[in-house]
């Protein structure tokens, strides 16, 4: 028999129908329900490595996690991540297929990725109790409804019911319902079933003569009205979210430079728990202030975003303050960074066929075509300052990248690492005096052994006593905010309307 399924379209990006399919699918698990999310196509740069090492969303990746099943690429068969001078890396079903530009993506691949899609689809319906599906932007992008693959198109081939989000925070939501209905077909029209209020403040007496109205005006029914929660737990979608997170007063301050392209940010979601620690985002030279440790993030777009620190003055700020005793860490993209070269013969990441490097680590990195992406198990090789203590502990992450990184007479190997099919091979490098290192491996800071080491050592240098707090397991974190969120959703949506609008 196949699966349920229902759809969350939103009257706008950011709404929130991302966290709202999470809390759907711990709703439809706790009660006994097979259940997958599913997103057709999604915009992002942040992404996920599945067992078999396909690429997909983030966002796919944790609401799998919410519905308790392994990711795979089917929930996200087609992932766009925009690169360059209007280009995009489109990669359908886990692997990159080409860098191209809207049109020709529309043109040449639209039909190939939609029997993509739909083959996804059908596993899925055919796996699941239900499927809750996630659309993108808004149904009512007029331009774009020729080329719609991810929201009414889908909803239509899913035969599933659709409920309509709007967030009240931003302003303007009775509008953005009215007018996104107002805008979509009428056969499109037919398939919203309900309406829903995210991310409200307030006293909802007030709100009640509203609702009252759309409900009259548009003929569909409220199906909740969801409170404005901080601090929920869950990872976000995109980097929009991006900002200045951990305790307030802090004692130990980490920079992490926000670059252009910055991707996978949620590398460093977990260091801002941490008791006493602040993650500041910086986009300006001058907000780098004089942090405990300098982190250059992973980027869709190496070469330009190191062009953009040079121009920006970053790069001699950087050095500045290493040379000061700051330590500098850069992730994938910010290893590349942290090298002499980048070599880009053949034009891959940008017009520039030789970059020079920030400097810091003696390694040069090669830019080909071949795409690394897998899970990994690693495990540091010697003590190092700052990670000393947990030296041959193993840690698990995962690669994305495309650039091979070379090291050079003085520099050494930081990890081993041990991917899901392959033998051991060294990973990222360190300087001789231990002030910067490097690394491909992303969720480096989700261990907690890894990510309190690190900082305890920041906190020894500054002769802090060590944090003695017991280690939060992010498993038992995860879950609980999971929990907290279908809680939250369960006492403001009605449950037992939207069980019945799936067929359950």
């Amino acid at each position: 028999m196949k699966a349920k399924t229902i759809m969350i379209q939103g009257t706008a990006s950011g709404v929130g129908k991302s966290l709202l399919v999470c809390g759907l699918c711990r709703i439809f698990s706790n009660k006994g329900r097979k259940v997958s999310p599913y997103k057709s196509q999604n915009m992002a740069l942040n992404s996920f490595v599945t067992k078999d090492g396909g690429e997909i969303g983030r966002a796919q990746a944790v609401q799998a996690q919410a519905a308790r099943v392994e990711p795979t690429v089917d929930i996200n068969p087609v992932l766009l991540k925009p690169k360059k001078d209007y280009k995009t890396q489109v990669i359908i079903h886990g692997k990159p297929v080409g860098d191209m530009t809207a049109q020709e993506y529309h043109k040449k691949f639209r039909d190939n990725t939609w029997e993509k899609m739909m083959a996804s689809l059908k596993k899925l319906r055919n796996k699941y109790d239900v499927v809750v599906i996630e659309g993108a932007g808004s149904p009512a992008e007029v331009n774009l409804r020729d080329f719609d693959i991810v929201n009414m198109a889908i909803a239509k081939a899913a035969e599933a019911p659709v409920l309509l989000v709007a967030d009240i925070d931003k302003g303007g939501a009775l509008a953005s319902i009215i007018g996104t209905l107002d805008l979509i077909e009428s056969e499109e029209r037919e398939l919203v079933v309900g309406i829903i209020i995210n991310k409200f403040r307030g006293d909802r007496k007030l709100l009640e003569p509203a609702l009252d109205f759309l409900e009259r005006y548009t003929g569909k029914p409220m199906l909740g009205v969801i409170p404005y929660v901080r601090d929920l737990g869950i990872q976000e979608e995109d980097s929009v979210s991006v900002s200045e997170t951990g305790d307030m007063p802090s004692e130990i301050n980490i920079s992490i430079i926000r670059l252009p392209h910055i991707s996978n940010f949620t590398d460093f979601d977990y260091l801002a728990r941490e008791e006493g620690v602040k993650v500041r985002y910086v986009g300006l030279k001058s907000e780098i202030g004089t942090p405990d440790a300098i982190i250059i993030p992973g980027t869709k777009n190496t070469s330009e975003d190191l062009m953009w620190l040079w121009s920006n003055g970053f790069v001699e700020k950087i050095k500045m303050l290493n040379k000061s005793g700051v330590p500098v860490i850069g992730i994938c993209g910010g290893y590349q960074m942290l090298g002499e070269k980048l070599y880009d013969p053949e034009g891959l990441e940008s017009r520039f066929r030789e970059i020079e490097g920030i400097g810091l680590l003696p390694a040069v990195t090669y830019f080909g075509k071949k795409k690394i992406t897998k899970q990994i198990k690693a495990y540091f090789v010697k003590p190092v300052k700052l990670f000393h203590g947990i030296e041959g502990q193993e840690f698990e992450g995962y690669e994305i990248h495309s650039g091979r990184t070379k090291l050079l007479k003085g520099s050494r190997v930081l990890s081993i690492a041990r991917g899901e099919r392959k033998g051991k091979v060294s990973d990222g490098s360190i300087n001789s005096d231990e002030t910067v290192f490097g690394t491909y491996i992303h969720d480096l800071f989700v261990d907690e052994k890894v990510r309190r080491a690190f900082i305890n050592n920041l906190r020894k240098k500054k002769e802090l006593p060590p944090l003695k707090t017991k280690l939060q397991n992010n498993v038992e974190f995860r879950e609980k905010s999971f929990d907290r969120w279908a809680s939250i959703l369960s006492n403001n949506l009605d449950i037992e309307k939207i069980f019945k609008l799936v067929g359950i």
